[in-house]
């Protein structure tokens, strides 16, 4: 039985390693560390914003496509050169890592 960790025990050190495992090969020389921070940065905003950071049971819903429509707006912004697909593969991989915490599991 695979053990659940605490958000609280949420490493972006470990989230960067993890997320840089599952990226695509040209990706990985394309990211610095910086913006993986960023990137990271604006995936808890996003998610503070939209309430999932809460401290309750109610389920969590996670819009992928919004998540990764608002990460890549914020690329923009951030001067972080990415593809629309290239954020969708940092997303998919933050949620991943995620998973592998058992953080959104119900």
């Amino acid at each position: 039985m695979k053990e659940t960790k605490d958000p609280l025990e949420y490493d972006d050190e470990e989230a960067i390693a993890f997320i840089r495992n599952q990226v695509p090969q040209e990706m990985k020389s394309k990211l610095s560390d910086d913006d993986c921070y960023l990137l990271l940065d604006t995936i808890y905003d996003y998610y503070e914003k939209k309430g999932y950071l809460k401290d309750d049971d109610d389920m969590v819903e996670i819009d992928i496509d919004d998540l990764s429509k608002y990460v890549y707006q914020n690329t923009r912004k951030d001067n972080i050169d990415l593809t629309v697909e290239e954020v969708g593969f940092f997303v998919d991989a933050e949620i991943s890592y995620c998973d592998s915490l058992g953080i959104f599991d119900d």
